[in-house]
């Protein structure tokens, strides 16, 4: 079981401290406030960091010669409270030299499907989407 805590500073500015103690600073975005991410933005940034462990350590696995991961996310929210999240789109960018598509794929796939734990969270309220985008350095100027 993972614990961790949230602690408010003052306004609307909060640190979250994970159960490793590691922490990261949370605000509403308004100018006053906006010191930190927002907290629905975290859940995004969870789900990308949480795919992306996945994804790089099973192409090191399958010895596919992976440079650069760079994985962009977009979520579209409810207009109303409690403003869940119902579309969620995933760009993986995954760079290196002569990368086989299917093993990129796969990778993608069992992180989806298997591995990540933040993504099966967000599925049962959202649709999750993907595109692979990969950039084979090899072939750069």
């Amino acid at each position: 079981m993972s614990t961790v805590q949230v602690t408010w500073l003052q306004k609307q500015q909060y640190v979250g401290v994970d159960s490793s103690k590691h922490a990261v600073v949370m605000s509403t975005q308004d100018a006053e406030n906006g010191i930190g991410m927002k907290p629905s933005d975290l859940l995004l940034v969870a789900l990308g960091g949480c795919t992306s462990v996945d994804v790089i350590s099973i192409l090191q696995k399958k010895r596919q010669p992976v440079t650069g991961l760079e994985v962009s996310i977009s979520g579209e929210q409810e207009t109303d409270p409690p403003f869940t999240f119902r579309k969620v789109h995933v760009v993986y960018q995954v760079r290196g030299r002569g990368l086989k598509a299917k093993a990129v794929e796969d990778a993608v796939a069992l992180s989806e499907e298997r591995y990540c734990s933040v993504g099966a969270t967000v599925r049962a309220a959202a649709v999750i989407t993907h595109e692979i985008q990969i950039i084979d350095e090899a072939e750069a100027p």
